[in-house]
């Protein structure tokens, strides 16, 4: 019986749910997933590469299409009325094996060619006989806001490997691959195709681009004439910790110079992509701890 003793007041009430839910140590939110997940790996419980599979795949629940994409002006396309000879160019130049195909301009794609397609042509000699209508294939279109998780999803279902970005008024504002979305959990998937300098520094409009964390300190420079110290860095990402003191997390902002970085992506061990954005220069850069948020 409690009679003679005062009942617990909420606030009390409330601190001891709280004492529980720590003692209990089951994680109550993400940020503590995510350190219960890291305590696994120092603990040898998982090895780096799997902790960091794990970070990439709630992150992908978080990250948008806009933030991966490939940018209008940097797709490889081919035109609806293109010949055979006009094509195979492209193809051999790229490397890549889907194209989407524009009508008048880039803002207009029709659909996909694949470069399998087209070999019937080449075997039987029928190059004459070629209408890229006649290959054609549909397009899948995505929103920019879409979430990463559930273009996957679609990817996965509907057996698609690529998709077509469009704005809010409906225009081709990029491209975005499966492999776009899996490297974001498993890291950069090279192949023979790709450039040591591929992608580096992807232009979204004037004022904002999309960059990964290798790029060197001195290309960046080279590319918006700019002087940021590579002296003890090589790399953005690098420099980025410096100016961290410490692993920042997805959302964490930092301005040098005139331009503001917005960590899109990275785990416990690195970063792998930044936005991006070049600060007017009447504007005050704001400290570490307003960009954060704190």
């Amino acid at each position: 019986m409690n009679e003679g003793r005062p009942s617990s007041s909420p606030a009390t009430r409330n601190w001891l749910e709280k004492l529980g839910q720590v003692l209990s140590g089951e994680p109550k939110d993400r940020f503590e997933l995510i350190e219960l997940l890291r305590d696994a790996q120092q603990r040898h419980l998982m090895d780096m590469d799997a902790l960091a599979m794990m970070e990439g795949v709630m992150q992908v629940s978080e990250m948008q299409v806009r933030e991966i994409m490939l940018p209008r002006a940097q797709m490889v396309v081919v035109q609806q009325d293109a010949s055979l000879d006009d094509i195979l160019p492209v193809i051999t130049g790229s490397g890549h094996s889907r194209f989407p195909v524009i009508g008048e301009s880039r803002d207009e794609v029709v659909g996909l060619i694949l470069a399998k397609d087209l070999l019937p042509y080449f075997i039987a000699d029928k190059r004459n006989e070629f209408s890229v209508r006649d290959v054609l294939r549909p397009v899948v279109f995505v929103p920019e806001s879409k979430r990463l998780n559930v273009l996957l999803k679609d990817f996965k279902a509907n057996r698609n490997h690529m998709a077509v970005v469009v704005d809010e008024f409906g225009g081709a504002a990029g491209l975005v691959t499966i492999e776009d979305v899996v490297e974001q959990i498993v890291g950069e998937i090279e192949d023979e195709h790709d450039t040591e300098e591929d992608g580096y520094i992807k232009k979204q409009n004037d004022k904002r681009f999309i960059i990964k964390a290798l790029t060197p300190v001195e290309d960046f420079n080279e590319y918006f004439k700019s002087a940021l110290n590579n002296e003890e860095f090589d790399t953005i990402g690098g420099l980025l910790m410096q100016a961290f003191s410490r692993m920042p997390s997805r959302g964490d902002v930092v301005t040098l110079d005139q331009y503001r970085f917005k960590v899109l992506s990275a785990d416990s061990r690195r970063i792998y992509l930044i936005e991006v954005n070049i600060v007017d220069e009447l504007e005050v850069p704001q400290n570490l701890a307003q960009d954060q948020g704190c």
